[in-house]
């Protein structure tokens, strides 16, 4: 990796991005000429992100939350960059950003706690930016909450809502540039409750929706817009408000690390339809971010794995094993989510990934502890069974195609894992094995959640 580097998960979220970020930041890109991170640049999602990180100091055994042998406090990264423990590193929302003030407030309270003096100081974000409201959280609930048995695996966090009311109303969505004037953010933010609340009568079952306790709580109990427009002013004043011009400043003063949320089989063009994100999760975003600042093509993309799968929700999943009893201290299910589920590593959907994402130069392979841990347990699916036949890929369709993706994902629904019997992959063959798939270099290996657990595999290695 050389410069700047875009980080993407080739799976379905989870993988370990947050930790690789902050491990750039610790120990910079290589052919920065030694200049540290600059920055981080949050290029897609919102507030659902949670890149579980360990604050760096504090003896084994050490925090609150009972992180074990690794120590240190875990912070799950939302908005802010994973890298913001290195002193120094800033955090700059991009346009393409779905902004939750609130939740940054209370992300930026829990990182002072951990010692990051000025949380809110090391923001910059996009004026463009679309605004995530208390608003657009309820009504997400309310809708995942109404489809029952045929929920879509939403976090709750009101992402889809913000997208969608943006798209239905584009002059009147609020923007960041709006938390600066008054009288617009709270007429705008009317707007957003009156229009989005008056839509819940019209959902199916609501009647006995709202007779719930825990439902009549989340409505019940939402501000008036004067009370969001207030916290929004303040967070103005805490923090950058960006234009054009900021990113290519950044870039040129010194390696920028690009993050991204969710995973690409999570992808609202690309992903396995409907149990996707309103959110492009591919190189996409990051790569027109870089055009418009001046440099294009001049980042590394580095595609994340772990050497098994992960999944949050409902949706396809051919290689989910319940019998894989593997702990992730930081994943559970979850209330809008659902189930968290764990699976073999899928060689078709990592290929497929790499592939919509327009390829990957390198790999961050993650979780070789757990592959070490269960040697000869954890398996490779090569193909799926199907009614009457083998496949041994999936096939990519035309772009932005929702009815392809669809069937795709009922295509995905009916699949059984096919693996080679004889097939036993060491915690010293995954690299190579993962190298194969993806035909890309593995060049970073992460044996644990700390940035000590990560190193860089050797040129010749990494080549291989």
């Amino acid at each position: 990796m050389t410069g700047h580097v875009i980080v993407v998960d080739l799976g379905y979220g989870d993988a370990g991005k947050g930790t690789i970020v902050d491990w750039l930041c610790a120990h910079g890109t290589q052919g920065a000429r030694g200049r540290p991170v600059r920055a981080v640049v949050r290029f897609n999602g919102g507030a659902q992100a949670a890149h579980h990180v360990l604050a760096p100091g504090g003896p084994p055994g050490v925090g609150k939350h009972g992180v074990g042998k690794h120590g240190g406090e875990p912070h799950a990264f939302a908005q802010f960059g994973s890298g913001t423990f290195t002193p120094g590193t800033r955090t700059f929302l991009s346009r393409f950003m779905l902004v939750d003030p609130l939740a940054l407030v209370a992300e930026a309270e829990h990182l002072a706690s951990l010692g990051v003096p000025d949380p809110l100081g090391l923001v910059a974000v996009d004026r463009d930016a679309l605004l995530t409201t208390p608003y657009h959280r309820a009504v997400n609930q309310a809708r995942e909450a109404a489809r029952d048995h045929e929920r879509h695996g939403s976090c709750g966090m009101g992402i889809g809502e913000t997208a969608s009311y943006a798209l239905r109303y584009p002059q009147d969505a609020p923007r960041v540039a709006d938390m600066t004037s008054p009288r617009a953010l709270e007429r705008k933010l009317t707007l957003v409750r009156d229009r989005l609340t008056s839509e819940l009568a019209g959902l199916p079952g609501m009647l006995e929706l709202a007779s719930l306790p825990e439902f009549r709580a989340v409505i019940k109990d939402l501000p008036s817009a004067a009370e969001v427009a207030a916290v929004y002013r303040t967070v103005a004043g805490r923090v950058t408000l960006a234009g054009d011009g900021y990113l290519a400043g950044l870039l040129k003063a010194g390696p920028v690390v690009f993050e991204g949320a969710q995973g690409v089989l999570l992808d609202e063009w690309r992903g396995f339809h409907p149990y996707t994100t309103w959110s492009t999760t591919t190189f996409e975003n990051a790569e027109t971010l870089l055009r418009e600042a001046g440099q294009p093509g001049a980042a590394t993309r580095l595609g994340v794995t772990r050497t098994y799968q992960t999944r949050h929700g409902p949706g396809p999943f051919p290689t989910e094993d319940p019998a894989l009893a593997i702990p992730e201290p930081h994943n559970a299910n979850g209330r809008w989510q659902g189930p968290f589920r764990l699976g073999h590593l899928d060689a078709l959907a990592l290929r497929y990934a790499a592939e919509v994402a327009g390829g990957v130069d390198e790999v961050a392979l993650t979780h070789l502890d757990s592959a070490a841990a269960r040697e000869g347990e954890l398996r490779i699916c090569r193909g799926y069974d199907l009614p009457g036949r083998r496949a041994d890929r999936i096939e990519p369709g035309p772009p932005r195609d929702l009815a392809f993706q669809e069937a795709l994902a009922c295509w995905l629904l009916t699949a059984r894992p096919v693996y080679d019997p004889a097939e036993r992959v060491t915690a010293a063959d995954w690299p190579d094995a993962v190298a194969e798939i993806l035909r890309a270099p593995v060049s970073v290996v992460s044996r644990s959640p700390s940035a000590a657990g990560k190193t860089r595999r050797p040129r010749q290695a990494a080549s291989r």
